[in-house]
């Protein structure tokens, strides 16, 4: 079931979803410090391909406190923008019955577009 939702998710904006978050990944690795950010826009756009079938999971390790600084720097510059962009396809697509599962879909990438560096989509 989950493969038909990521066909379907693909086909009604998922496509062109992954690759805004992989462009503005190439457009942040142009720079220094922009290459951690760059690389975990990258990352979530490899995700949000196929995002049904898959669970957030906070990740642990270590650099917990360059975790936490570049979440932060994440959230402030980029993250509440995107958080917010899912929040509002996810209203929309709450309207129908179909529309549900993928606002659900949009409603489990937030944590994830908010905190990069800390979450991951499994």
């Amino acid at each position: 079931m989950s493969f038909l939702g990521n066909v379907i998710w693909l086909i009604f904006g998922g496509l062109v979803t992954g690759l805004g978050y992989i462009l503005g990944g190439c457009v942040l690795l142009l720079t220094i410090i922009g290459i951690p950010f760059g690389l975990q826009s990258i990352r979530l756009g490899w995700a949000t391909f196929a995002p049904f079938g898959k669970e957030v999971v906070v990740s642990g390790g270590a650099y917990g406190q360059l975790k936490l600084i570049f979440d932060i720097l994440w959230l402030v510059f980029f993250g509440w923008e995107i958080a917010l962009a899912h929040l509002v396809h996810a209203g929309i697509l709450a309207i129908t019955i179909l529309g549900i599962p993928f606002a659900l879909q949009h409603l489990k990438l937030i944590p994830v577009a908010l905190f990069p560096f800390s979450h991951t989509l499994r």
